[in-house]
């Protein structure tokens, strides 16, 4: 029987800067498949607050007209690097995939260098106040490693090297750029909503308002939603505390779970392409601007 810090003293024994993959597939797919599910869709979400991503992505109206698609495509593209590794040949098909999609929008580098940092550094804070233990030392630097490689298979420049440089570069773009966005509010009502279909219809209401719950406050200012009261705060992260207890009291998993396991992919219930997945934009229609110049160091797959 796997005890239930087995995993992580296996995580320790391994090299973070050369296993950084290994690290990160057994803790993300063993030890935390639900909490990071949780913590990326945060880290998202909070790509929406900088105006120039949301008013991008309300022009596209991706997650205002199609949010489950969006949401399954997202997932199922990060989800195929984790599970098959860069260099498969699935793994090489899903980074191109993201590529070319990028590629069709004039997206700065800093943006897509800041959202590279909220993959790093929203998992860590998700976890040190919801998880059933927080990350360890070892698997922060493979968390910055692995996403080192996926920002440079990007063609993503100045890409921060530790997880401190990825912290200090999210708090400060966001101290300077987190902005009002009428576009970026809808895309965040359309978000919200989507979450709401996962559940039973009744409870739609509820899940908006746990979604509040778990806001910091300078979300809340920049989308201009009220302050959730204290006592759904309470409830909301009172309840996701007591999640983690539970959970420190469970057997460790003994098979990986991926996201694309997840009940909330919904979209493709008789399988996928790693090929098909995403958005195939035309210039000139639905946000989409003429294909700007791709960064010189970009890789070309």
């Amino acid at each position: 029987m796997v005890k239930r810090y087995a995993r992580l003293k296996e995580i320790q024994r391994l090299d973070p800067e050369r296993d950084f993959l290994e690290i990160y597939r057994l803790t993300v797919s063993y030890e935390f498949p639900w909490d990071i599910t949780r913590a990326l869709e945060l880290a998202l979400y909070r790509t929406y607050a900088v105006p120039s991503i949301g008013r991008l992505l309300a022009e596209t109206a991706e997650l205002t007209g199609r949010p489950q698609k969006r949401y399954d495509d997202t997932v199922l593209l990060l989800d195929t690097v984790v599970e098959h590794g860069f260099d498969s040949e699935a793994g090489r098909t899903a980074v191109r995939r993201i590529n070319r999609m990028h590629r069709s929008y004039d997206i700065s580098n800093d943006d897509m260098r800041y959202v590279l940092c909220t993959f790093v550094v929203s998992p860590k804070r998700w976890l040190d106040t919801y998880g059933w233990r927080k990350l360890s030392a070892h698997e922060l630097r493979a968390f910055a490693a692995y996403y080192r490689t996926l920002g440079g298979r990007m063609g993503i420049q100045d890409i921060p090297q530790s997880y401190e440089d990825f912290e200090r570069a999210l708090d400060s773009y966001e101290a300077e750029h987190f902005g009002w966005d009428e576009g970026a509010r809808r895309v965040s009502d359309a978000t919200l909503a989507l979450m709401g279909t996962w559940y039973p219809r009744p409870l739609a209401p509820v899940v908006r308002r746990a979604g509040l719950a778990l806001l910091d406050d300078s979300l809340l200012r920049t989308f201009r939603y009220e302050r959730p009261g204290p006592i759904a705060r309470g409830l909301t992260r009172g309840a996701l505390r007591l999640r983690a207890r539970a959970v420190r009291l469970l057997p460790p998993r003994t098979a990986p779970h991926y996201a694309r396991q997840n009940p909330e992919i919904k979209g493709y219930p008789d399988g996928y392409a790693v090929s098909r997945l995403g958005t195939f934009p035309t210039p000139g229609v639905r946000g989409c601007p003429v294909p700007h110049k791709r960064a010189p160091d970009a890789p070309s797959e």
